[in-house]
């Protein structure tokens, strides 16, 4: 897959979740005896070293990452586009879930990245000079299962299986990730002032190789207002995975978050 094509698949989810925006706006203000809550939400950060979905793996370099989430009570689409500050594609994730489960305070979501697409640039020799040319991987099928359980409203613990297949350009076939995870949203500072502190332990084979890490995110923000400044750090236990033996970031983050509501 060339750059084109894949800058093709962006601009048609980027119409596709345009489209269902606007179709929720019109479906909210339409009027019905029953209530549906249609949410959109998302966030855009720049960072001093992009992390991958993955977060053994990272850019290394200056990122923007793009996270979308379009949805209703069970199904929503979650799109995910990472770029290099250099004006490069990092990775295309188009996530479809669906709540297969949600009783009191559990809840089990299930998933699909259709397509996962991750880009690297090569060099070619074409009519004589070398030139370099990003090339599109691409993972497929890609399965997710994310059991969740609420214990208080600003603390979860949860699970987290990913299964991805390579094409046949990429060198791993298989990777499969299986995360244990927590959540503690409202860890107050003062009065406005607030942290969101993510722990995991997780486990990455890819192949015949594997590894066991530790990763947390911490997130410093103020109420009512959209910006937020993140961490994220990656610990590997023990691993035969090449990668570094610790790695971490600061980002800034912009987020938003709207809701359609038909009566």
């Amino acid at each position: 897959m060339t750059v084109l094509q894949a800058n093709q698949i962006f601009k048609t989810a980027t119409l596709l979740f345009a489209f269902l925006h606007l179709t929720f706006v019109a479906f909210s203000q339409g009027k019905d005896t029953t209530q549906h809550t249609l949410n959109f939400r998302g966030s855009v950060s720049v960072t001093n070293n992009g992390f991958s979905f993955i977060p053994s793996f990272s850019l290394g370099k200056p990122a923007a990452i793009v996270t979308l989430s379009a949805g209703g009570k069970r199904f929503s689409f979650e799109p995910e586009f990472r770029y290099s500050l250099e004006g490069k594609p990092w990775s295309f994730i188009f996530i479809w879930r669906y709540k297969l489960l949600h009783v009191d305070k559990f809840q089990f979501t299930v998933g699909t990245h259709l397509p996962a697409l991750n880009f690297r640039t090569i060099s070619v020799v074409k009519d004589g000079p070398t030139q370099d040319v990003i090339q599109a991987q691409r993972f497929f099928p890609v399965m997710e299962l994310a059991p969740a359980f609420t214990i208080s409203k600003s603390i979860s613990v949860g699970m987290f299986y990913l299964y991805g297949r390579g094409a046949k350009e990429v060198a791993a076939k298989n990777t499969h990730f299986l995360s244990l995870r927590s959540h503690f949203s409202n860890i107050p500072v003062c009065k406005k002032w607030y942290f969101r502190f993510s722990p995991q332990v997780f486990y990455l084979a890819q192949d015949d190789k594997d590894g066991f890490y530790l990763a947390a995110g911490l997130t410093l923000a103020r109420r009512d207002f959209p910006l937020a400044l993140s961490t994220l750090m990656n610990k590997p236990v023990r691993t035969d995975i090449s990668g570094k033996d610790f790695d971490w970031n600061i980002s800034l983050v912009y987020s938003f978050d709207k809701k359609y509501v038909r009566q």
